[in-house]
């Protein structure tokens, strides 16, 4: 044991190194045990970089955050879950907010796809606060415009 404990203590200087190469942290830094002797040699960078490249050193991939809390979260919302009012589940601005945000996206998508020109686009974006959703803005171009239903929709 005292002599595992000397080897990794030896082997530290290498796994920080390793480190501030890869531009990771030390705990994805790992060192292949049987190559360790080998790894103990390595003094200057380039070593280091060589050993990291033969695969005696490993940068592990970076984990990533679990989404098995904002999974739980969303459950279990529906309406007998709900105390307050309408706007306490979601504000009238954060409502807004998104509504503007889908026609925006919705004129955007029409435009680059190049069935709006861009004075339509912008006639169009101007008045975007009369419209209450992205079918009510179909509805809209497809009188004003005479654009067929399957040109506004399929265009994505």
């Amino acid at each position: 044991m005292a002599e595992e404990e000397i080897r990794v203590k030896s082997l530290s200087y290498q796994k920080k190194l390793a480190a501030k190469i890869a531009g990771v942290g030390l705990d994805r830094v790992k060192i292949v045990p049987e190559r360790a002797e080998e790894v103990a040699q390595a003094i200057t960078r380039r070593d280091v970089e060589k050993l990291i490249r033969d695969g005696a050193i490993i940068i592990e991939p970076a984990r990533g955050v679990s989404r098995a809390r904002a999974r739980a979260r969303k459950r279990r919302k529906g309406p007998g879950r709900r105390k307050g009012g309408k706007y306490a589940i979601l504000s009238r601005k954060e409502r807004w907010v998104r509504k503007i945000r889908a026609l925006r996206r919705e004129l955007r998508r029409l435009r680059d796809a190049g069935l709006l020109s861009r004075r339509e686009y912008r006639r169009f974006y101007r008045r975007l606060s009369l419209y209450t959703s992205v079918r009510h803005l179909r509805s809209a171009l497809e009188k004003e415009l005479k654009l067929s239903e399957r040109e506004v929709e399929g265009s994505g």
